[in-house]
């Protein structure tokens, strides 16, 4: 296993760099395509969020891998290899795993214990399992990563200590009063009709506003959220779509407005804004989740407007206090990454092993066949008495070298006993490689789809 994983994120970036260094979902995919054309990768991942931007693969040179994904983030992401370098991180092999299961719990987002971040992994997964980026070892990775998630959240207590970047930005928006107290009776207009744009119209909902306007720039997802807001036995707040052109207008009518979409510009100009304000006796309240911004920042120099967006968040949540459950989901971290090292390490093994045993087969085979040449009065239960016999004693002979090593290789440093296997067997490297092969189509068919 040769995982790197180069990437960013707010806690080691600023927002805006993250906002300029955001990926769309054609330029992830191409950015993929890219990187399995690069020499020192086999196998490609992505995760992009709102706050981080990383790169997995599965490489055969360190720092020409560190070199190759550096570089391509760059130009995918527009944003200059010199200015990008200083806030990109880099974690390799177990260190690598470890990241990538400490994001899977939440440990890593901006508000800790979120669980959204699993969906986002799960998306990751499904683009690299379409494009056939993600092979055996970022397959098992990921996949991994989501049960170690749902480990977390449903074995400790990590929920309480976070909540969903919606609720944490309403928080913000309320300030020292309950949001259910703040929300009550107020109206809310949702911009964008995506998964967060959704988790944002049902917290709303939740928290008593008595009216939901969904806008997007897709009428008909916007009508679908809506319609799904006031099904019978759903939320029960009144709620219709609008096209993107009446956003202006809404704004003058509603009290809090959350945009989350995926536009690569602004959604509302401060002069939008300033217009919406001057028309209204009661305070505006913004809340922006996009990256890049959906809102420009200079909405929070408008008198009776407050804006809460990303980097404000980013801020707040440096002080938000941490959960006494954090300490467990660490430890649970901990264990999966080393059983994750051990099972890939058992893994390298095996074709190993298995090219050991084909390898006998043939010589019982062999010797069978030369033994009838010399032997032709024997009838058939004497031919398959002596075949079995034969057959026996080799499987006896391979069963607890074979059973050990595989214990062994499992073990850190085990890596080397494949090797000495090959050697002391004189094995056909080209044979281990082809029930490699195999073993990797076998995974790519099973995980196809399979998230």
């Amino acid at each position: 296993m040769s995982l790197l994983v180069v990437g960013l994120s707010h806690r080691s970036a600023p927002v805006s760099i993250l906002e300029r260094a955001s990926l769309s979902a054609d330029t992830r995919i191409k950015l993929l395509q890219d990187t399995l054309a690069a020499e020192p990768a086999t196998e490609g991942a992505v995760l992009a969020t709102c706050n981080r931007i990383e790169l997995y693969a599965d490489v055969d040179k360190f720092h020409a891998g560190v070199a190759e994904l550096s570089t391509l983030l760059a130009q995918h992401s527009g944003v200059g290899l010199d200015e990008l370098t200083p806030y990109l991180y880099v974690h390799y092999e177990d260190r690598a795993v470890h990241h990538l299961f400490s994001v899977a719990c939440g440990l890593d987002s901006m508000v800790v214990g979120e669980g959204q971040i699993l969906g986002q992994i799960k998306d990751a997964l499904a683009l690299g399992q379409d494009l056939h980026t993600a092979g055996r070892l970022l397959n098992d990775l990921f996949q991994q990563a989501l049960r170690v998630g749902k480990r977390a959240h449903s074995e400790t207590g990590i929920d309480r200590a976070g909540q969903s970047l919606v609720t944490f930005g309403l928080e913000q928006l309320a300030q020292d009063t309950a949001v259910e107290t703040w929300a009550e009776g107020k109206k809310a207009l949702v911009i964008g009709a995506g998964s967060m744009s959704s988790l944002a119209a049902a917290t709303l909902a939740r928290s008593g506003v008595s009216e939901i306007v969904i806008a997007n720039r897709t009428l008909a997802r916007a009508e679908r959220l809506a319609q799904i807001l006031t099904e019978p036995g759903s939320t029960g707040v009144a709620a219709h779509a609008v096209e993107m052109v009446a956003v202006g207008d809404e704004l003058t009518r509603a009290d809090v407005v959350v945009s989350c979409t995926g536009a690569t510009g602004l959604v509302l100009t401060g002069e939008a804004v300033e217009d919406a304000a001057r028309e209204r006796t009661a305070p505006l309240f913004l809340l922006d989740l996009a990256m890049p911004r959906d809102i420009d920042a200079a909405a929070h120099r408008v008198p009776g407007v407050r804006l809460v967006d990303i980097e404000s968040l980013a801020e707040a949540s440096a002080d938000a206090p941490m959960a006494a459950d954090v300490d467990q989901v660490r430890g649970i971290v901990s264990d999966e990454v080393a059983a994750f090292g051990a099972a890939q390490r058992a893994a390298h093994i095996t074709p190993t092993v298995v090219a050991l045993r084909t390898m006998a087969a043939d010589v019982v085979a062999n010797e069978v066949a030369r033994l009838e040449g010399r032997l032709p009065g024997l009838d058939d239960k004497q031919r398959a008495e002596i075949t079995q016999t034969v057959r026996r004693v080799v499987d006896k002979l391979l069963h607890a070298p074979t059973v050990r090593v595989k214990q062994l290789a499992s073990e850190p440093g085990g890596a080397g006993y494949a090797d000495a296997l090959r050697t002391l067997f004189d094995l056909d490297p080209e044979t281990v490689a082809s029930v490699s092969r195999a073993d990797l189509n076998d995974a790519d068919v099973k995980n196809r789809g399979r998230v």
